[in-house]
């Protein structure tokens, strides 16, 4: 299996909404994350804060697939890509040092 690691902005529509309208957006990705945890898939998932801890800076996703077309694949079944919220980038990762994951 290989790593790879999509990484995400709001766009500036979504950005510009209120919080109560992109949290069922955001819920349903968690859940979708999590549903793919629970089957199996491993998976690191979350959002990055600036130096106070503010969230806004994007999401982080890192997991594992045998190839960058299952990665791709999979990646655009993540509702917020599907429904169009963020702009986003998949890149696969080769650690060459550091804890297994």
């Amino acid at each position: 299996m290989r790593w790879f690691i999509k990484t995400e902005t709001f766009t500036q529509e979504t950005a510009s909404l209120p919080i109560d309208q992109r949290r069922p957006h955001l819920e349903a990705h968690r859940r979708w994350v999590m549903a793919q945890s629970r089957l199996g898939r491993r998976i690191r998932s979350g959002y990055l804060v600036d130096g106070e801890g503010r969230p806004g800076g994007g999401g982080l996703l890192i997991f594992e697939a045998c190839s960058y077309e299952e990665a791709l694949s999979w990646v655009q079944a993540d509702p917020m890509i599907e429904a169009g919220l963020v702009s986003w980038t998949l890149q696969e990762w080769i650690p060459i040092s550091g804890d297994e994951l």
